[in-house]
């Protein structure tokens, strides 16, 4: 089995759920604040709904050998994107994300082995499941975004959640934000559930995560693995902090809410 099957597969699961959430949104509730920062239901519609359309055609560049679209291409989807209106970014995304989804599922066994995508922005061009498991982690937590709108006790699909912890690239050092550690260096033990994992999150320059565990961290945090997931993505506010989340020592969640404030 190719290391992309059960992200597509999960990729699949995720944008169903949503599409049928979306599919029953009237127009007030695509006017809604989202759990994302500034932008209403719609827009973070309009997000997924765009970058689907990007992603389909980086993917297409991949299968054809040809160039990725580059940036003007971007902006202008983008653009296009930005200018619908609310009606239009939910019709639009259910579009896209079938389009796109459908596309991982057809590729075959040496496609989702061999190809490689270069997304003009990583050192080099990315594998199947990287591509893939990167739109699943925007699809999870935009997700998210839209249904605590409607829930303030949303979480993170568990299927998606344990894909998301155990794999994909170390981001830490681009989402996290060193400066707003004061100049401290600190490592906390992270334990999390549902799935358990256990690591040292490494908070200095640059901020990573690893499986070397020390006997005696400056602190130690433990919570759901998708309370995890949505804090290092910026969206564990105490109104959506489950109950159960035990920090002790340096491991402070104010501290780790500004190291992380979201993307």
């Amino acid at each position: 089995m190719s290391s992309a099957d059960t992200v597509i597969a999960v990729l699949r699961t995720g944008h169903d759920d949503l599409a049928g959430l979306v599919s029953g949104l009237g127009d007030d509730d695509l006017a809604r604040p989202s759990g994302a920062a500034e932008w209403d239901v719609s827009q973070v519609l309009g997000h997924l709904g765009s970058g689907a359309e990007i992603g389909l055609a980086v993917l297409q560049a991949a299968l054809k050998d040809e160039p990725g679209p580059g940036h003007d291409f971007n902006q202008s989807v983008w653009d296009r994107w930005d200018a619908m209106s609310r009606r239009e970014r939910a019709d639009g995304f259910l579009r896209a994300g079938q389009d796109l989804t459908a596309l991982y599922e057809s590729l075959d066994a040496a496609a989702r082995d061999n190809l490689r995508i270069d997304l003009g922005f990583l050192p080099a061009p990315a594998d199947v499941g990287t591509v893939a498991r990167m739109r699943l982690s925007e699809l999870a937590l935009h997700a998210w975004d839209v249904r605590v709108a409607f829930d303030e006790h949303a979480t993170l699909a568990p299927d998606a959640t344990a894909v998301l912890l155990r794999e994909g690239p170390d981001l830490f050092a681009w989402i996290g934000k060193v400066d707003r550690l004061g100049g401290r260096s600190l490592v906390v033990t992270v334990s999390t559930t549902e799935p358990d994992s256990v690591f040292a999150l490494r908070l200095r320059a640059p901020i990573s995560v690893d499986a070397d565990v020390p006997e005696r961290p400056d602190g130690t945090l433990a919570l759901p693995a998708e309370a995890w997931l949505r804090l290092v993505a910026g969206r564990l506010a105490p109104a959506h902090t489950p109950g159960g989340v035990v920090t002790t020592g340096a491991a402070d969640l104010d501290l780790l809410r500004e190291v992380f404030p979201g993307y």
